[in-house]
């Protein structure tokens, strides 16, 4: 049995954003495909791939169908990838409403200059348009009530801003996180049960946290780590007066009991005292299900973690559909260049051949306008990244149109 001698040079198993650019994260077959194709001479040969997604994850919904429809996010990440490649690269941008079997992005050039990057290329896209697509279900169930992302302890904290600033794309109003200000956003929080546990008292910790905090940070009391959700709540009320925002109630699941129940009582006790404007604040192990019975039961916003960090992928895959402009695919793939259009009342998509005049919405009788957005000529960058909000209205205007998500 051999014997092998390992260094270890890395703190932390990270790959660095210099090893991503220089193609490091790569299945080895692709090196070995591009191995052979320079041996055959065949390396430069021009191509179009297109990336669509296989099929969508399933809902937390009974029946638990498939998604119909997901948010797109990643392209700026892939754009940056490629940029300095001698390629073309059109795309939806991100924040947009896909489905199924739409090709989301075109990319053109000799194959040697991307193939080897599509496992950075497709990483970007299924990882991070899970993210957003999950956390664009959960606001939709909260009926348009506050989300927050709680969930950045659920991934490798190497890609912790990556993970938020996705779902902020998906509609997320924002997230835990102290680097999320650098998306523009200020991080949302609250305590954990530490504070009350080591101060041994949980009136003590609240009277103490609302010193400590500066004016501008919400008073919201996490308010079940001794006592009943009830009782608790209203403790925090008459120890902070018109001083408390809100309560959270994070129930570990084993102890939940009826948490509809619980939301309406709390309400109840806190309005009976004068306590309206208090609101609840609910986390621990929520998704788009339970988000939508807590919110019809009264909770004002939600604090969501695994179900939207912990998304799963959106499969989608990359293939060649034309070589030297001829058409050619695998079984299962229409081959030829497309085009993608859109219709601007519905939001319902058609794919031509490339270069096809064009086409009208069956269903609302207007013009369909183009979907992709040209972002890489010969590698040169040709559109100016959009902020983090901005794409999160994209997302959030679309759910609005397609009457998924209240104004």
């Amino acid at each position: 049995m051999g014997c092998f001698l390992i260094t270890l040079q890395r703190k932390f198993y990270v790959v660095t954003e210099e090893e991503i650019k220089e193609g490091k994260v790569v299945d080895v077959y692709f090196l070995r495909t591009l191995k052979t194709m320079k041996r055959l001479g065949i390396s430069k040969k021009e191509v179009v791939a297109e990336i669509a997604a296989r099929s969508l994850p399933k809902s937390r919904i009974p029946p638990h169908e498939p998604w119909k429809w997901g948010v797109l996010a990643g392209v700026e990440e892939v754009v940056k990838l490629m940029e300095g490649k001698k390629v073309d690269l059109y795309s939806l941008p991100d924040g947009s409403l896909f489905h199924p079997k739409i090709p989301i992005m075109r990319i053109e050039g000799p194959y040697e200059e991307f193939g080897a990057l599509e496992t950075s290329i497709l990483g970007f896209l299924c990882s991070l348009s899970g993210v957003a697509s999950a956390a664009a279900h959960v606001k939709i169930a909260a009926g348009g009530k506050p989300v927050i992302n709680f969930g950045i302890r659920r991934n490798h904290p190497a890609i912790s801003l990556a993970i938020e600033r996705a779902s902020i794309i998906g509609g997320c109003d924002g997230s835990s996180g102290i680097l999320v200000e650098e998306l523009g956003f200020k991080p949302v929080g609250t305590m954990p049960h530490a504070l009350m546990v080591i101060a041994g008292d949980q009136v003590k910790a609240w009277r103490a946290f609302d010193e400590a905090m500066p004016k501008e940070v919400p008073r919201i009391a996490l308010v079940d780590t001794f006592f009943d959700e009830k009782a608790e709540a209203l403790m925090a009320a008459e120890a902070l007066k018109d001083r408390l925002a809100g309560v959270r109630l994070d129930t570990p699941r084993s102890r939940r009991g009826d948490m509809e129940e619980i939301i309406r009582e709390v309400r109840w006790e806190l309005d009976l005292r004068g306590y309206k404007d208090v609101k609840i604040f609910l986390s621990g192990g929520l998704d788009e299900y339970s988000v939508a019975r807590y919110a019809e039961a009264g909770a004002d916003a939600f604090g969501v973690g695994t179900r939207i960090t912990g998304a799963n992928p959106i499969d989608f895959g990359m293939d060649v559909v034309e070589v030297e402009g001829k058409s050619i695919a695998k079984r299962g793939i229409c081959s030829g260049s497309k085009d993608l259009f859109r219709c601007p009342e519905c939001l319902t998509y058609s794919i031509t051949p490339k270069g096809a005049q064009a086409p009208v919405c069956d269903r609302c009788g207007v013009e369909m306008k183009p979907a992709y957005v040209k972002m890489l000529e010969k590698g040169k960058v040709l559109v100016d990244f959009e902020v983090v909000s901005k794409l999160r209205e994209r997302t959030l205007s679309q759910l609005r149109k397609l009457g998924l998500l209240k104004s």
